[in-house]
């Protein structure tokens, strides 16, 4: 069971505090950001908001002052004594907005993708309609484990991160029907080139790395993927993209 630092809820309208409720299954949308340090700081806060509030307006989930409702919750809520080390989830629908703030789980190396016949409904957006993908992540260590979503004999992203794979030092990425997240967005920025390609299951060994990026996991490197007996060949791509990374930790101002 996931532990929570806080869990709050609010009426959207007037922000008027109500009884917690995570929205899971609901019509709305949600982002999950890494809040770290003391006084905080949260990594790629304003890609986070602005595509957020870009996704509040494809669900008619509508308030022109979201953005500033958001900041004023986060403000009210964090404790500069705190050194965190947390996700920082804003989900909402049309009537509600809750945060919540839970331990950030850093992935081990020995870490395992499990693949499962499973996509996320309307990918292009990062909806709340996610209770196939999380009764299958209760399942597991999260810190040594995630599914690996797939379709059509075509493996996609995980439940909680995008995913991309290395062949002879080249970039891959599956081409659509996955969410690009905002750490997705910031390596495909970095990196001079990611060829996009239909990414199969019966190719996967094939490559010589498997990297898992998002906001709940950094960077992770897959060590295994058991049923197909994939091993992992070397570390030369993930050590490249971990040093952006933390050039990008390093670099992070205060959320504003």
């Amino acid at each position: 069971m996931v532990k929570y630092l806080l869990k709050k809820s609010y009426q959207l309208k007037d922000l008027k505090e109500i009884e917690f409720k995570d929205l899971w299954g609901d019509h709305g949308v949600f982002t999950t950001m890494w809040i770290f340090g003391s006084p905080p700081r949260i990594l790629f806060f304003k890609d986070h908001i602005n595509n957020l509030i870009k996704s509040t307006k494809a669900y008619s989930i509508i308030k022109v002052s979201i953005k500033s409702d958001i900041l004023k919750l986060i403000e009210e809520n964090l404790d500069n004594k705190i050194k965190y080390n947390h996700l920082l989830r804003v989900a909402l629908n049309k009537n509600t907005l809750s945060i919540s703030l839970r331990k950030r789980i850093k992935p081990k190396l020995n870490f395992n993708l499990k693949l499962v016949n499973l996509k996320r409904q309307k990918p292009e957006f990062k909806n709340l309609k996610y209770k196939e993908i999380l009764k299958h992540l209760s399942k597991l260590d999260n810190s040594k484990s995630d599914i690996g979503l797939c379709s059509n004999k075509k493996i996609l992203e995980t439940g909680t991160s995008n995913i991309l794979f290395v062949k002879d030092k080249k970039i891959f990425s599956p081409i659509n029907k996955f969410y690009k997240g905002i750490t997705y967005k910031f390596f495909k920025a970095k990196i001079k080139k990611i060829i996009k390609k239909d990414i199969l299951i019966n190719s996967l060994n094939e490559f010589d790395e498997i990297i898992l990026i998002g906001s709940g996991k950094g960077i992770a490197s897959v060590r295994t993927i058991n049923q197909i007996n994939w091993k992992r060949k070397e570390f030369k791509i993930y050590n490249q993209l971990l040093k952006h990374y933390n050039s990008a930790i390093n670099n992070c101002p205060k959320y504003k």
